[in-house]
């Protein structure tokens, strides 16, 4: 149990191979599967494999149009119901996680589902499939593992 990362039930995370280093993520124990925002989600074939291509808005809460153009490679397609009780056809992907924003910090990989969290606090959740046997919650804290001071300047921003 002591290899276990202590984290609160929100942390700053990143997803390196989607370019996204500094992304607000509520860490759930009450969800089974992780999920990011995503708009303007496309279904593509790459190489004979299929791809989804979408937009993360790391701050659409906040107002700010910076928005980041991603691509990863689909591995699956899930009914997922929402903690409101809603069931919905949601594109899975894989990639790879790392907690805090740090790169010296172990990534793994998860499957992450694409969905609208436009009217959520967080464009980012992480779920327990995700967590298990590597992270361990504090749901008493918050930000355990610090917070960037500029996170807005981890993102290259695409076209406006």
């Amino acid at each position: 149990m002591s290899d276990l990362d202590v984290v609160g039930w929100r942390e700053w995370i990143s997803l390196p191979d989607l370019n996204l280093l500094a992304v607000r993520c509520k860490i759930d124990t009450g969800a089974a599967t992780s999920a990011i925002h995503a708009d303007d989600i496309e279904h593509f074939v790459r190489d004979g494999e299929d791809w989804a291509r979408f937009i993360f808005r790391p701050f659409h809460r906040r107002g700010r149009k910076l928005k980041v153009h991603c691509e990863a490679p689909i591995i699956d397609s899930r009914e997922v119901i929402s903690s409101s009780g809603h069931a919905e056809e949601r594109i899975v992907i894989r990639t790879l996680f790392r907690l805090g924003t740090q790169s010296d910090k172990a990534a793994w990989p998860i499957e992450l589902t694409l969905a609208d969290r436009s009217q959520l606090r967080f464009p980012m959740l992480l779920g327990r499939q995700a967590m298990q046997g590597r992270i361990l919650v504090d749901s008493g804290s918050s930000y355990v593992l610090g917070q960037p001071t500029q996170p807005k300047d981890f993102y290259r921003a695409g076209p406006q």
